[in-house]
């Protein structure tokens, strides 16, 4: 008896650590900075207006009144009197330019940045961008462009024979851009930096907030809300605040993957976490097919006949086919995964597959949050 009370222990002790080693293995460690961002620490959009000039013929066409407004306020700058409505444009583009000004971006930076076309342009292939001064959001400019055109794509033939390859009116020129203003923000004046989690999640920030005061051995951090923990940086005794930024981002978390399914209906595209269970559940799935197919009879008059005409008559044929209900059933605790492999034995679609999943979802048999693209 005692044998036997022994062995049950051993079994019920080595099942509850294999339960807690399959716990420990769906946690993951990562470093703050993957999952935090710096308030205030961004990037800031950039746009222009401008002309690629150079093109082959590819240009805009006459009617685009703006495109010829913009040349001959450009000549007139230039020193050069011409009417805009004697201006041919088919070698100009009237374009869009814009950019993205990094955090901390200092005068002479170099920047990418993308010319697109606004007018009725066909490419703009071989075009060089004239000097384009970039805005921000509050209207000051930033940084400038100029350069020569790099496209990812072509358009050639004519209009009756052609061949198009990805986007021949939207170009990049690398390094293109520079940076005229200073837009860097002393970190030695602030008070306070703010760590924002990418995903809000309250045991997530307070775990962030716990490792920092362990590091520190103090009570510097503290948890705004599930997106936001601030760290006073007087209480961290840090001259540094730079450095200070980086052991903190350097400081590693357990988090939990979010048990979550993301649907695209469009493509029919079903992405799971590895963690999604579902309860007890039966699907059953048929199907019904339709066809319908027309036909055309003729029936003409007799042979020399003075009377009568050729008549075509539609003959319509319907036919309805329905297959049996395909099941299949699943236990409590069933991952997605074996869900998805059953939906496929029965030749469910994907998207079937996505239909069947917002049923399941809406009987309550889904365990994770489902978001629909």
């Amino acid at each position: 008896m005692g044998h036997r009370l022994l062995k049950f222990v051993l079994f019920t002790c080595f099942f509850v650590l294999a339960q807690a080693s399959q716990a420990i293995t769906e946690e993951k460690m990562v470093l703050v900075r993957d999952i935090t961002t710096i308030a205030g620490v961004r990037d800031n959009p950039l746009v222009g207006y401008s002309l690629v000039v150079g093109l082959n013929g590819t240009g805009d066409r006459r009617q685009t009144l703006f495109t010829t407004q913009t040349l001959a306020n450009i000549m007139q700058r230039m020193g050069v009197q011409i009417p805009a409505n004697q201006i041919r444009v088919n070698n100009i583009a009237a374009v869009f330019v814009t950019a993205s000004l990094p955090s901390f971006a200092r005068p002479g930076m170099q920047l990418d940045v993308t010319v697109s076309s606004i007018g009725d342009a066909k490419s703009l292939e071989g075009g060089v961008l004239l000097l384009a001064p970039l805005h921000g959001p509050d209207g000051q400019v930033y940084a400038e462009a100029q350069g020569p055109l790099t496209l990812g794509g072509y358009s050639a033939g004519g209009a009756s024979n052609s061949k198009q390859v990805n986007h021949p009116t939207v170009g990049r020129i690398p390094n293109g851009g520079t940076v005229e203003r200073d837009t860097a923000v002393d970190l030695n004046r602030l008070s306070t930096i703010s760590f924002v989690l990418r995903d809000a999640d309250f045991t997530a920030a307070k775990q962030i907030s716990r490792v920092i005061n362990r590091q520190f051995n103090k009570e510097i951090s503290t948890v705004v809300d599930s997106r936001q923990i601030n760290v006073n940086i007087a209480n961290a005794g840090q001259s540094s605040v730079p450095e200070l930024i980086s052991q903190i981002q350097n400081l590693s978390i357990t988090v939990h993957p979010p048990a979550k399914v993301v649907i695209n209906e469009r493509t029919g595209t079903i992405v799971m976490g590895g963690d999604v269970k579902l309860s007890a559940v039966s699907v059953l799935h048929g199907s019904l097919s339709v066809q319908v197919t027309t036909t055309f009879t003729v029936s003409q008059p007799a042979p020399f006949s003075k009377e009568g005409q050729t008549v075509v008559t539609p003959e319509q044929d319907v036919q309805a086919k329905e297959t049996s209900a395909k099941s299949i059933r699943l236990a409590e605790g069933a991952s997605v995964e074996e869900l998805i492999n059953g939906l496929q034995t029965m030749g469910a679609t994907a998207r079937d597959i996505v239909a069947i999943l917002q049923a399941i979802k809406a009987a309550g048999g889904l365990q994770a949050e489902l978001e629909i693209l």
